[in-house]
């Protein structure tokens, strides 16, 4: 693409000069430098769509240039050709084991450079394009979802407040309460909405750990955890006419636990598996066993199910499958905060589900002493 800025970088003056004679007459803008210092120096004032870098130059050399370019996340993008009298097998192999995109030799067939730069080009162009497409999407994903997410609650904060304020002196005990309750469920909303976030805000800058660190601690008793999570959720699976099981070993081995973290984590599979289990009779089952080192915590329903191309994405952030269908509340983050929840303790969660016969998520934690 003409215009395109590439910076070459090359200590041996005359054949700097002919790169840049033959990169110009191809329509490329290019910037020049002689060791990896004075590049570096450039690149606070110039951005390049492209590097080309010899690798013996004084005060810095190639390998050092790259290492420091990487090493900034705003470069990380950009293409990066080695450029080497060397053509000696380690040398070339050292240049694919740090991430260059290419490695050529020379004396080189200036067309062999031309054709090099417009490949890694494209290929970065094709790159950037999906990554802009996918970054739009996930912005129209987060208006539309807490477009929603605020509006729904405020309306009902805003709707019995203006009801309850038209004619106060005539509303009864029973209507007074009807409209607070309203109230509170648009609040309890709200709440719930800025909870999620301000925790994702905690794992994302590193405070999540820090609080797990401080509280994490070894123990020997899950079964009393399991029993505990469950209990806070018998009121909301009885309202749906679904029934909580729990099936533990007895004896699990102790785990290292920080005890709040891991019941959100657990609370958030517990709420979901009720939620997707629609019908009276329907069953969500906890169970836990001791498996090769680690403790297994399953949360299997009788729900739904998951369709099987959506599985890759259930725990991407602000991502619900089939929210319109299933009415869905929240912001797509349930998931996500706790597979993060579970990964601060050395574990993961996986997945199983099949359409129209429910889902399993199994959370995986090593056994303390062991992991």
């Amino acid at each position: 693409m003409s215009g395109q800025r590439i910076l070459v970088v090359e200590d041996n003056k005359p054949l700097l000069t002919a790169i840049r004679g033959i990169l110009e007459g191809e329509g490329y803008t290019v910037f020049t430098a002689i060791d990896g210092a004075q590049a570096l120096q450039m690149m606070g004032e110039v951005y390049p769509d492209l590097i080309v870098a010899d690798i013996m130059m004084p005060r810095m050399d190639g390998y050092t240039l790259y290492r420091t370019v990487r090493a900034q996340p705003e470069w990380v993008p950009i293409p990066f050709i080695f450029l080497t009298a060397k053509a000696e097998k380690e040398d070339v192999l050292k240049g694919k084991d740090m991430g260059a995109e290419d490695y050529i030799t020379k004396p080189f067939d200036p067309q062999e450079l031309v054709a090099a730069i417009r490949g890694k080009l494209r290929r970065a162009r094709a790159i950037q394009t999906v990554t802009e497409a996918k970054l739009d999407q996930l912005k129209r994903q987060i208006v539309n979802i807490l477009g929603h997410e605020l509006r729904t609650p405020l309306t009902y904060v805003r709707g019995y407040t203006e009801l309850a304020l038209e004619d106060v002196p005539s509303l009864t005990p029973d209507d007074l309460q009807e409209f607070l309750m309203g109230i509170k469920r648009g609040a309890d909303r709200l709440n719930w909405l800025v909870e999620d976030l301000m925790l994702l805000i905690r794992l994302d800058t590193g405070r999540a750990e820090e609080e797990f660190h401080t509280l994490v601690c070894l123990h020997p008793d899950l079964n009393t955890v399991l029993k505990g999570v469950l209990q806070q959720y018998e009121k909301q699976a009885a309202a749906q006419g679904v029934t909580l099981e729990l099936k533990a070993e007895p004896d699990l081995p102790p785990v290292e636990l920080c005890e709040p973290f891991f019941r959100d984590a657990l609370g958030r599979l517990v709420d979901n598996g009720i939620k997707f289990s629609r019908g009276e009779g329907k069953r969500v089952t906890v169970s836990a066993r001791a498996a090769d080192g680690w403790v297994e915590v399953a949360v299997a329903d009788e729900g739904v199910g998951i369709p099987i191309g959506e599985l890759s994405h259930l725990f991407q952030r602000f991502r619900q499958i089939g929210r319109e269908q299933m009415e869905q509340q929240g912001i797509g983050v349930g998931l996500t905060i706790a597979q993060e929840l579970i990964h601060l303790h050395g574990g993961e969660i996986s997945v199983e589900s099949a359409p129209g016969a429910g889902s399993t998520f199994t959370i995986r934690l090593p056994v303390a002493g062991e992991a």
